[in-house]
């Protein structure tokens, strides 16, 4: 019995070691490691000029983005609608989302961004969107590219579980 919890507690030991190597140099990595957040991008080629047509990420799935302000990034999904882009983050309200997503509180703070898709970057800044009438055909695309057949309601975005964030030129 004492082996078995001596190798029960040594293999608990290793994944603890483990989770925090990964964790701690993510911060070093160009870009976020799937869902763990990663380090300021060293690389893409910033995309410069006019306003572009954000249609072009009607049908991406995921793209990356990084905060300057702190500099980590982070794997994300993005919808289009009317040429525009925006970015959504879900779980706001509950106890997981407080936890683990910080950095849409830190891009009401700051929201300078940098966008990554594929190999172009964005110099971008967030805003984020409460109410209005944009807020129903947005949350009709999430739910057609994202929700598989569910439905998203735009109540979730008026009782604060669903930020939805406009990916606006920065000034």
């Amino acid at each position: 019995m004492r082996t078995l919890l001596r190798v029960v507690g040594g293999a608990l030991v290793l994944l603890a070691v483990a989770i925090v190597i990964l964790l701690v140099g993510a911060r070093f990595s160009d870009g976020p490691l799937a869902i763990v957040a990663g380090g300021a991008f060293t690389s893409g080629e910033l995309v410069t000029g006019t306003e572009p047509d954000w249609a072009f990420v009607h049908d991406v799935e995921e793209v990356e983005f990084q905060l300057l302000a702190p500099p980590r990034s982070r794997t994300t999904w993005i919808v289009e609608h009317a040429g525009k882009a925006y970015i959504p983050s879900g779980y706001m309200t509950t106890w997981w989302g407080r936890i683990w997503k910080k950095w849409p509180l830190e891009a009401e703070k700051d929201g300078r961004i940098l966008l990554r898709v594929g190999d172009a970057l964005y110099e971008r800044k967030l805003v984020r969107i409460e109410e209005g009438p944009l807020l129903a055909p947005i949350v009709a695309e999430l739910s057609r590219k994202y929700a598989r057949g569910a439905e998203i309601s735009v109540d979730l975005v008026t009782s604060g579980y669903l930020w939805i964030f406009e990916l606006a030129p920065r000034e």
